[in-house]
C-alpha cells in the first residue's frame, strides 16, 4: 500500500488548528502525502501551501467584494491543483464559500472523493444549504453530535469527531489563583467580560457591557472585571473603557508573548466567578473551565430582522444546544439589553451550580475522556474511503 493523498484546504485559523490535529492523526494511522492550502499549524505538520492562507480570511461581503476577482482566480487555482495532485481524498475545512466552490468545481471535472470538516448551522439557519453541499461533498465531519441527522438526510456520510474544545488545556484552581493573587485580586468578586473578536461586535457590545458594569458595581463594591482581548480589538477595549470609575484589566496579547498570554487568559476564565460573553464558540470554552456565563449579542436593525426570519431555534448558545437544557441565559437582538443582562449576572454569580451540570454533559458530549478528534476525524476519513472502494 503507497502512500495516501491528501489534499486539505483550510481558510482561517480555526480551520488551519483542526487541519493540523487531522494532519497528525492521519501520519498516525498511515504513510501519507499531503498537499493543499494550510496555515502555519499545518505547514508544521509537513505541508507546504499553494498560496497563503490568510488570502482567505476575509470576513463579511464589504470585505470580500474588492477582493472578488483575486478569490476568484485563486478557487481556479487551487480547484487546477487539486485534479493535478490527483489526490485519493480532498478534504476542505470550514470557510464554505471558498471551500466548496472548489469542490463543485473538482466534482464538475473528476470523481475524487470530497470530505467537508464542519458541518453549515442548518440546524440553525438556511437548512437549504445541506442539499446543495450533497452535490459536491461525499462526507462530512461534524462537531456537534446533533449535527449527523441533518447532513445524512441530505445524502452525505456525517460522522461525529467530537469538538477541538476538549482537547484544549484549561487551567488549574492553583493557577487560577495564581492569576488572582499576580494581578492583586484577593477574593474580590470577579467578572470576565468577552465582547467579542470583531471590530462590529466590539463597538455594538461595548456600550451595553460597560452599563451593566455600572449598574453591577452600584450592587456590587468590591467587584473586578478582566477583559481578555485580542490584538486588533484591544485599543478600542482601552478607549471604551477609560471612564470606568473602576479600571478594568485588560489582558493584551500585544505585550505578553503568545504562550504566556495563552497561559494567563486560560487562568482568568478560570479565576472569574461569572463571564458576560458575546455569542459564539466562547461558550464552550467557559464550559470546559466550568465559569458560569452570560451570552448576549447584537446586530444591525437589517441583520437582526433577517435573522429573527430564518432562525430555526429558540436558543443560539452551544451549551444549550449541546446540553439540550436552557441553563445559559442569553440576551440576542432586542433582548440585549443592560437592564435585563445585569440582573442575570447577579443572578448567576448568586446561584453557579445551576450551570454546572449542562457544563459538564455539554463537554462529556463533546467528546471530553474518549479518543482526541483530530484522530477520530483521521479515522473516520479512512473508513469513509475503505467503504467507498469496497
Amino acid at each position: 500500500m503507497g502512500a495516501l493523498r491528501v489534499f486539505l484546504i483550510a481558510g482561517e485559523a480555526s480551520g488551519d488548528r483542526l487541519g493540523a490535529a487531522l494532519m497528525a492523526g492521519l501520519k498516525s494511522l498511515r504513510e501519507v502525502e499531503f498537499h493543499g492550502v494550510a496555515g502555519p499549524l499545518m505547514q508544521a505538520e509537513g505541508m507546504q501551501s499553494l498560496f497563503p492562507m490568510e488570502e482567505l480570511s476575509v470576513m463579511g461581503l464589504a470585505e470580500i467584494l474588492p477582493k472578488y476577482r483575486h478569490l476568484k482566480r485563486r478557487i481556479e487555482q487551487t480547484a487546477q491543483a487539486v485534479l493535478a495532485a490527483r489526490p485519493d481524498v480532498l478534504i476542505t475545512i470550514d470557510s464554505p464559500d471558498f471551500c466548496l466552490r472548489v469542490a463543485r468545481r473538482v466534482r464538475a471535472a473528476s470523481t475524487i472523493r470530497t470530505v467537508h470538516y464542519v458541518a453549515p448551522t442548518v440546524w440553525a439557519w438556511r437548512p437549504g444549504r445541506a442539499g446543495k453541499m450533497a452535490q459536491v461533498v461525499d462526507q462530512v465531519l461534524a462537531l456537534f453530535p446533533f449535527e449527523p441527522p441533518y447532513m445524512e438526510a441530505a445524502g452525505m456520510r456525517c460522522d461525529f469527531v467530537g469538538h477541538p474544545v476538549v482537547s484544549e488545556p484549561v487551567a488549574s484552581e492553583a493557577e487560577a489563583e495564581g492569576f488572582r493573587a499576580a494581578h492583586g485580586l484577593g477574593d474580590a468578586p470577579l467578572l470576565l467580560l468577552l465582547p467579542g473578536s470583531r471590530r462590529g461586535e466590539v463597538g455594538r457590545l461595548m456600550p451595553v457591557f460597560t452599563d451593566v458594569c455600572a449598574r453591577l458595581h452600584g450592587d456590587l463594591p468590591g467587584l473586578r472585571v478582566v477583559i481578555p482581548a485580542v490584538a486588533h480589538v484591544a485599543d478600542m477595549i482601552g478607549e471604551a473603557t477609560g471612564g470606568w470609575p473602576v479600571a478594568p484589566l485588560i489582558l493584551d496579547p500585544r505585550q505578553a508573548d503568545p504562550a504566556e498570554f495563552a497561559a494567563d487568559k486560560r487562568a482568568a476564565f478560570r479565576a472569574a466567578d461569572v463571564a458576560l460573553a458575546a455569542s459564539g464558540t466562547v461558550s464552550l470554552e467557559l464550559a470546559a473551565s466550568a465559569t458560569p456565563m452570560v451570552i448576549a449579542y447584537d446586530m444591525s436593525w437589517l441583520s437582526r430582522q433577517i435573522i429573527a426570519r430564518m432562525l430555526q431555534v429558540d436558543t443560539v448558545t452551544l451549551v444549550n444546544l449541546v446540553s439540550d437544557t436552557r441553563a445559559v441565559p442569553e440576551f440576542i437582538g432586542a433582548r440585549c439589553r443592560p437592564d435585563l443582562i445585569a440582573p442575570a449576572v447577579r443572578q448567576v454569580m448568586a446561584d453557579p451550580q445551576a450551570q454546572r451540570a449542562a457544563m459538564d454533559l455539554t463537554m462529556d458530549r463533546l467528546g471530553r475522556g474518549q479518543a482526541a478528534p483530530g484522530l477520530r476525524a483521521a479515522t473516520a476519513v479512512l473508513s469513509g474511503l475503505a467503504d467507498s472502494a469496497g
